[in-house]
């Protein structure tokens, strides 16, 4: 009986895997993918580092978006890499390498599937929230009023934003591909 359990359990793992690796995957399929997937990794990236300190960042654009954005940028990078060390910066990357690859998927999946599959597709939002929050960290807490709650969570909030990442290839795995119906 504890055979045919771990049994299942392995089959459950291995079918998951397969439905993550073709979700991360799936993007590499084309270069229109690869490019919007890379696109949007490096929209969310800046984005990410530019709410670190939402303050300085508004002040910065406001004075002249074609002049500060790039310095208001590298400084927050700077700031952010002497804050949170190369580990969580990493981690910032790999939150916008995947919600590259997650959006691409959604917008596949919609095309293909239509409205029909909003069911999958409200299963990686939640994934994109909480790892967004986690990877900017004080910008989002920041503009909710909690601005040093990361600063008090073990590791700055290295296993917050872990936790994030976890939570989206979860979602990945969950969905699968997007050209193909999970069910069959």
């Amino acid at each position: 009986m504890a055979e045919r359990a771990t049994d299942g359990w392995r089959h459950r793992l291995d079918q998951f895997g397969r439905r993550l690796g073709a979700a991360l995957t799936y993007p590499l399929t084309s270069w229109t993918r690869v490019l919007a997937a890379a696109a949007l990794a490096v929209v969310t990236f800046v984005l990410l580092i530019l709410s670190t300190f939402p303050t300085y960042t508004m002040q910065m654009l406001g004075a002249g978006v074609q002049r500060y954005l790039v310095r208001a940028f590298v400084d927050l990078l700077d700031t952010t890499y002497r804050s949170i060390g190369v580990f969580g910066v990493s981690l910032i990357v790999s939150y916008a390498v995947l919600t590259g690859v997650a959006v691409v998927n959604v917008a596949v999946q919609l095309r293909v599937a239509g409205l029909s599959s909003l069911s999958d597709l409200t299963g990686v939002l939640p994934g994109l929230v909480a790892s967004g929050c986690a990877s900017c960290g004080a910008g989002v807490l920041g503009f909710l009023g909690f601005t040093g709650a990361l600063a008090v969570l073990p590791f700055h909030g290295d296993l917050l934003r872990v936790g994030g990442l976890l939570l989206l290839l979860f979602f990945l795995g969950r969905a699968g591909d997007p050209r193909k119906c999970r069910l069959t």
